[in-house]
């Protein structure tokens, strides 16, 4: 991975260089001047989310420690603080509070789901913090002291409906978690069915820990729809795809969130997953010269990881995206690290293909990959999207470089006009 060439050679060597086989900071990173930069990191390491979050702390340390290896940032060592919020909100509330207030972190990197992220977005805001949220998620938050990185609705869905709807029908059922990520997704999904002249047949929100699908698979083979739109998340509510096989539901499937980061198509028997198509910016099946030698330096720290998922990689590149905004900033004062953010030329070459903040909602652009799953579990990506750019908060009325909102905006409600 390499900085663009703007942003100085101390960067590019930074970002060239192999993996070192440590988690903080190294021998040789101890010895160099300055303070060590600290970052923190919440990410679930037990409970729900653990499957999709360990390679989360996994894609930071290896950042961290290819990082230290080649010299630091500004010549100053990264010093990871780690804590595991145990997929539990009160948790990442009271950690959140220790990292900023006792650790003294410079950034802090967290969350997994949508609900963890709103969590403790307040407090971050109250101790004016630099938040990084990496994952994937239902988009529109517009707030200075937040950076997301990880994919958003107008680069998954606005690609992968119509492609859907043009390649199986226009007839939509949609299955969603019952919280502010599934009920958003899903209502990008409803508006890019209407868009597309489609017809929405069924929509059901499904309570986060409900494992029994009985009744869904009933209501979703009586609408007989042409796509079966999953927005499901968690351990618990994975369940539903064994059951839908055990039932002969034969339906395509489409979502922006399975395989990619709970590598259903591992972890569960075929042909429970066959028919599922997934846009994503990651999955370790992306066959470039970039991605796998990103897998063989992941590789080399962490043998035996079952599999290397979006989150993971977007943490790394994530921690690569702090560090060249710090480098462009020359500190690592939030402002400073803001105004590099809004000159629009932090950009990163990443596994997955160039990856740039946007500077008036702080969200990055993506390569988007279409991977879908054949009745063995295996993988192809028929259709590649490059450079797709988050560009619904900006359209919006989101622009962070005027000022700062502090709020998440859907389509049905947007940002005020000014």
């Amino acid at each position: 991975m390499s900085v663009m060439t703007h942003l100085g050679t101390s960067t590019r060597a930074l970002l060239a260089a192999g993996v070192a086989g440590i988690a903080l900071a190294s021998t040789a990173a101890l010895a160099q001047d300055g303070e060590p930069i600290r970052i923190g990191i919440l990410e679930d390491q037990s409970g729900e989310f653990a499957a999709a979050t360990i390679q989360k702390v996994h894609g930071a340390q290896l950042a961290a420690a290819e990082i230290n290896e080649a010299g630091g940032i500004m010549g100053r060592p990264i010093e990871l603080v780690i804590y595991d919020p145990q997929s539990d909100n009160r948790r990442y509330q009271e950690l959140m509070r220790r990292i900023l207030q006792r650790d003294q972190v410079d950034v802090v990197f967290a969350g997994f789901s949508s609900a963890s992220r709103e969590a403790v977005r307040p407090i971050v805001n109250q101790f004016d913090a630099l938040y990084f949220y990496t994952n994937q998620y239902e988009g529109g938050v517009c707030d200075a002291n937040v950076v997301a990185t990880g994919a958003v609705p107008e680069q998954q869905f606005s690609t992968l409906v119509p492609w859907m709807m043009e390649e199986f029908g226009p007839r939509v059922y949609t299955i969603a978690a019952d919280y502010n990520f599934g009920q958003i997704s899903a209502e990008w999904v409803r508006q890019l069915v209407e868009e597309g002249g489609g017809e929405m047949v069924g929509e059901e929100f499904i309570p986060l820990g409900v494992s029994q699908f009985s009744q869904t698979i009933q209501n979703i083979q009586e609408a007989d729809p042409d796509v079966l739109m999953t927005l499901l998340v968690g351990t618990a509510q994975a369940s539903f795809y064994e059951q839908a096989a055990a039932a002969n539901l034969d339906i395509p499937m489409g979502s922006s969130v399975n395989v990619a980061q709970g590598y259903e198509h591992l972890r569960f028997d075929p042909p429970a997953l066959s028919g599922m198509h997934v846009t994503a910016n990651y999955i370790e099946e992306v066959d470039t010269p970039a991605s796998r030698d990103f897998i063989e330096r992941w590789r080399a720290m962490f043998p035996d990881e079952v599999y290397i998922n979006q989150p993971g990689q977007n943490s790394y590149v994530g921690i690569y995206l702090y560090a060249a905004a710090v480098e462009m900033a020359g500190s690592t004062d939030m402002d400073a690290v803001r105004a590099a953010i809004q000159t629009g030329d932090v950009c990163v070459d990443a596994p997955e293909g160039q990856v740039c903040i946007d500077p008036a909602s702080q969200h990055a652009s993506h390569t988007i990959y279409l991977a879908v799953v054949g009745e063995d579990h295996s993988i192809t990506i028929p259709q590649v999207w490059e450079n797709i750019e988050p560009y619904w908060l900006g359209e919006a009325g989101c622009d962070l470089t005027v000022r700062d909102h502090d709020a998440q905006y859907t389509p049905s409600n947007p940002p005020p006009a000014e």
